[in-house]
């Protein structure tokens, strides 16, 4: 598991491209026969994913998180964006199509990830965030995740967003969790922007052609930079930061967010004419 120190808005100001995509960037999430997964000190947050072609178990160095296993006192929301597979949690199968999800509660011990055919893998994204609280693990198929539509053709932000680990959804002890699919001819996401100060998020993206890219603008609002993501890589954004992105084309992405609550309305609203 590899760890990510915070970063100071001052400091970030400094950064050039390669320190950018070394401190936010998160690549590689899909590997096979293994999972990564990274440790941020942004609500303690994990982002993670594993691309299982033979089973693929989740194990977690006692030393990071002074925990005997990596749900010991924290939850889980897992999205599969690959072909369809199978989530075991304790002994209990939940298979998943693309673009299910499952909740996994506080508590859960042995979590095995498999694909229903070996040469064509699942691909299983996930957020995993501290719990005071255990909660039951609960499956949502994409079919059932309500939609809410957002955006216009004009302003090229036409979108809808599915709400899978939210109080409008699974219930969870902190973490949010859903995907937002934008319709084609439209690029741009969370514009206009705002900042969260109660909670970080993090941004996963998919479905990009090789050679699309999303721009995702990061930073303070006066010290806007941007990073270059490609297919299938997530961006961390600290609670200072704005999260905004336009892509070369139409994409879906994966949002996810730790924090002091859950109220998705909960966001500092910023003037596109106070953008620098």
């Amino acid at each position: 598991m590899e760890t990510r120190e915070a970063v100071h808005p001052e400091h970030a100001k400094r950064f050039d491209t390669d320190e950018l995509r070394r401190h936010f960037l998160v690549s590689g999430l899909f590997p096979e026969n293994d999972a990564r997964m990274v440790y941020t000190y942004y609500d303690r947050l994990i982002v993670g994913g594993t691309g299982p072609v033979k089973p693929v178990s989740l194990s977690v160095d006692p030393k990071i998180l002074g925990a005997a296993s990596l749900l010991e006192r924290r939850e889980m929301g897992i999205i599969n964006i690959g072909a369809p597979g199978t989530v075991i949690v304790d002994g209990k199968k939940h298979d998943m199509a693309e673009r299910d999800g499952l909740y996994v509660g506080k508590g859960a011990r042995d979590i095995v990830f498999l694909s229903a055919s070996a040469s064509s893998p699942a691909k299983f994204y996930f957020n995993c965030v501290p719990a005071h609280e255990a909660l039951p693990t609960t499956k949502m198929t994409f079919k059932d995740a309500a939609p809410l539509r957002l955006g216009s053709d004009a302003q090229s932000n036409k979108r809808t967003i599915y709400k899978y680990f939210h109080p409008d959804g699974i219930k969870t002890c902190q973490l949010v969790m859903g995907m937002t699919l934008l319709e084609p001819n439209n690029v741009w996401n969370t514009m206009p922007v705002h900042t969260h100060k109660r909670r970080m998020e993090a941004y996963f993206y998919f479905n990009l052609p090789p050679q699309g890219i999303v721009f995702q603008i990061v930073g303070e609002p006066a010290q806007t930079r941007h990073i270059v993501v490609r297919n299938e890589e997530a961006v961390l954004h600290p609670s200072w930061s704005i999260h905004s992105g336009v892509g070369t084309t139409n994409y879906t992405f994966i949002w996810g967010m730790a924090g002091e609550n859950q109220t998705f309305s909960d966001m500092d609203e910023v003037p596109v004419g106070d953008l620098r």
